[in-house]
């Protein structure tokens, strides 16, 4: 018997805030000593209130409005009570009931292929706010608790059961992960830590409506493990069931290195978790105005500038979603074209140097967009350069490296170095005539009608200027003399 998955995504975000969620202890913990950035509300001592985090709570219905939802009037915090090394209350503040964020949705691209795609949309069932754990440090027989991330701001994404294949899964993980990015709520930094997964999935048989048992897999710290973890689940439930056995409601873990799940233990309910509404903590009043505050506030997303990237600017849509994977290089490009719009440089020729050469030197040295040395200004100059015949493309690739690695600007390095192009016939001329005479036997193949040779002709008297010399001109000067 065939089977066919039915997958939910939990997605723990931790968000850029200044202080953690109940307290004024600092978020830059990835660096810190052990232990340093605590105080006695994030280590739960008896006696300390906590004091909801302003910025944290804006960061969620921003993110609730990215994501089509619902932002509730009147939310609430709660405990969570479960008891694990790393949680030194015994609780975790978190929202169960009455969460931030509800019903919404994301869309995504499904399909085998391009010609295939078809929208679909991802039903967001809710976002929450909650406080993360601490830290466990393993060793052989010892273990360490290090609280410096208790209480930094977290924030749940909880997906409905949607999803119909693992690469689903993946499309709409990269365009989550894309969106908060472009929000600047969150650094999703999966080698951090600041980005986990849990996912949901149960197999059905194919064509039935009726859903099979649920298995979670927990604490997915990348892409890669949570695709993998979901291949092998899907693939291991799959096999119980065709032997005749049964799938229980469990909670497993992802082992890395062997590439299988293991049981954790049998599932939570909510019941387990005995919630019941903080105390210590007020409802939230979240007023109307608070809310279009915020959504004026809020950034393009990457699929609306991706779209006018194509409108405005006349990019392929291939172009337009390299250029808005990431807001800061969206930035830099909007920055060259205005630049360039004076220079009368189109956003075309903009976004090939941007994605092509500048991406490429980038890339060559692991580095962000926001360390290049080439201000987008200065990249708009370089192809005004190139464009209006001052420098061939051979000189411009060499002027944007030496700008990369000195920070000098187009014109400059084009000056300091003499690179303008050879555009003087006369001057032209000279080289020309020494290259047909060294070059005899090419010569000799173009005048019998072999016309293909004088781009090799071409490429010598770029040689003999170092790339400098004007190829349409050194081709009609070449032409002429033999003619």
């Amino acid at each position: 018997m065939e089977y066919e998955p039915t997958i939910g995504i939990e997605t723990h975000a931790q968000l850029l805030t200044v202080s953690k969620m109940f307290c004024s202890c600092r978020t830059d913990y990835a660096t810190a000593l052990p232990n340093s950035l605590v105080c006695p509300v994030c280590l739960g001592m008896p006696g300390a209130l906590p004091v909801i985090n302003q910025r944290a709570v804006e960061c969620v219905i921003m993110t609730g409005l990215a994501l089509n939802c619902h932002i509730a009037e009147l939310s609430r915090f709660e405990r969570k009570n479960y008891h694990y090394p790393d949680l030194v209350k015994g609780y975790q503040i978190s929202q169960y009931d009455l969460p931030l964020c509800s019903d919404g949705w994301l869309e995504i691209q499904s399909g085998a292929s391009n010609a295939e795609y078809a929208v679909r949309r991802i039903g967001i069932h809710d976002v929450h706010l909650e406080e993360d754990t601490g830290k466990l440090l393993h060793a052989p027989g010892h273990s360490w608790i290090d609280f410096n991330r208790s209480g930094i701001p977290l924030m749940e994404i909880v997906t409905a059961p949607d999803f119909v294949s693992t690469d689903e899964v993946r499309e709409y993980v990269l365009k989550l992960r894309r969106a908060l990015r472009y929000l600047n709520v969150s650094s999703g930094n999966m080698e951090e830590g600041a980005m986990r997964f849990e996912a949901n999935v149960s197999l059905h048989p194919a064509g039935s409506s009726e859903k099979g048992t649920r298995v979670e897999v927990k604490n997915l710290n990348s892409f890669r493990a949570l695709l993998r973890s979901l291949e092998h689940e899907i693939q291991r439930q799959g096999q119980v069931l065709r032997e005749g056995g049964m799938i229980h409601r469990e909670t497993r873990g992802w082992d890395e290195a062997h590439g299988v799940t293991f049981v954790q233990r049998s599932k939570e309910t909510a019941d387990d978790y005995r919630y019941f509404p903080e105390p210590d903590l007020p409802p939230l009043q979240i007023s109307p105005e608070w809310v279009q505050q915020i959504r004026a506030g809020m950034p393009e997303l990457p699929d609306e500038r991706c779209a006018r990237f194509v409108s405005s600017y006349g990019l392929s849509p291939y172009d337009a979603g390299l250029l808005t994977e990431e807001r800061p290089v969206a930035d830099y490009f909007e920055r060259a074209v205005a630049a360039g719009q004076t220079e009368g440089v189109g956003a075309k020729a903009i976004a090939n140097w941007t994605a092509g050469e500048l991406f490429r030197l980038l890339h060559g040295q692991n580095l962000e967009i926001g360390a290049a040395r080439v201000p987008p200004e200065q990249l708009a100059q370089l192809v005004a350069l190139l464009q209006g015949g001052q420098v061939t493309m051979t000189t411009a690739k060499h002027v944007l490296q030496v700008m990369f690695h000195t920070g000098k600007a187009a014109r400059e390095v084009v000056a300091e170095e003499e690179l303008a192009q050879i555009s003087d016939a006369d001057r032209l001329a000279t080289i020309v005539d020494e290259v047909i005479a060294a070059q005899a036997d090419v010569v000799a193949q173009y005048r019998s009608g072999k016309e293909t040779v004088l781009r090799f002709l071409v490429g010598q008297v770029m040689r003999a200027t170092g790339g400098r010399a004007d190829p349409n001109l050194a081709a009609d000067l070449i032409k002429k003399k033999l003619a």
